[in-house]
């Protein structure tokens, strides 16, 4: 197995693990467990550390994304197994702390229904695509909206800090715009792939 996919793996280690820190009643099982509610003096929001380790985490599967893709082109690995299992490390990173932030209050839960609905659309295309022989490139508004969608969700484990101290919801505002982009790329691919998916053959 090449470096570059060791380093996919890891990522996914790395994702199953922020989200058991995130499911996990810390809390109630050390009743000492820090929760800060300030920060130099100014009041925050409650923030435990449970989400500062899963914050650090998640921030290091984020930049493993960056690495692997750019040293399997490098390289020239890129290989199919490396694809499959880039795919399912960003759908278990991005989709499952979503899934868990929402059912925690802390991102509307529109979010992970919007942005999982689009995916298992677009993954759908691709795959109908790929059967026909023919594979469409990603507009970048992918990518801008992975940005906006990783550092939004980095900012909610971190409790919104620095902006919290100004009460500016910089997190949010990241995510929602990262949903709304992530619709508006969705509904790009499908317009790419539609003429090709309506063919009889």
């Amino acid at each position: 197995m090449n470096l570059p996919n060791k380093i996919t793996i890891t990522r996914i280690i790395l994702s199953v693990l922020v989200m058991i820190i995130l499911m996990l009643p810390f809390g109630s099982w050390i009743s000492d467990w820090p929760v800060y509610t300030s920060i130099f003096g100014h009041e925050i929001s409650a923030l435990d550390l449970a989400y500062i380790i899963a914050g650090v985490l998640f921030l290091i599967a984020s930049l493993t994304d960056k690495i692997d893709g750019y040293l399997a082109r490098k390289n020239n690995e890129v290989t199919d197994l490396g694809k499959m299992l880039d795919a399912i490390a960003d759908k278990i990173l991005v989709n499952g702390v979503l899934i868990i932030l929402a059912y925690q209050r802390a991102i509307p839960l529109v979010v992970p229904v919007v942005v999982i609905t689009r995916d298992i659309i677009v993954d759908t295309c691709k795959m109908m695509s790929g059967n026909k022989g023919k594979v469409v490139a990603a507009s970048s508004l992918g990518k801008i909206k992975t940005a906006f969608m990783m550092t939004g969700v980095t900012l909610t484990l971190f409790g919104n800090l620095p902006f919290e101290l100004v009460h500016f919801d910089l997190a949010l505002l990241l995510i929602v715009v990262a949903t709304v982009l992530s619709v508006i790329s969705g509904c790009d691919y499908y317009f790419k792939t539609k003429a090709l998916l309506t063919k009889e053959k």
